[in-house]
């Protein structure tokens, strides 16, 4: 534990940040595996597409405030949408 006291403020914000950004991590991973199950459950495409919304906003909001990079970002929400659009594609053709 530091003696000096900025560098004990700074390991306290560190700490905070630190779970801050955990809760955020957790908190997109869980959001794309609700989309994740949700496919493999044959839920209907409003479900899909609500999801796969809140999906993006917190992978927008994980980028923006530095948690993933921007390519990462990209990468997953395009990965999520095109999934959700063959989903919707299999349900039209099967109707």
């Amino acid at each position: 534990m530091p003696n000096i006291k900025s560098a004990i403020k700074r390991a306290k914000q560190s700490e905070t940040k630190r779970a801050r950004n955990t809760a955020r991590k957790t908190s997109v991973k869980t959001a794309v595996k609700k989309v994740m199950t949700a496919l493999t459950g044959n839920e209907d495409i409003t479900t899909l597409r609500e999801l796969l919304k809140a999906a993006e906003a917190k992978i927008a909001r994980a980028r923006g405030k530095g948690i993933l990079h921007a390519n990462t970002a990209s990468r997953s929400v395009s990965r999520l949408a095109k999934r959700v659009s063959a989903a919707e594609k299999a349900a039209q053709a099967s109707k």
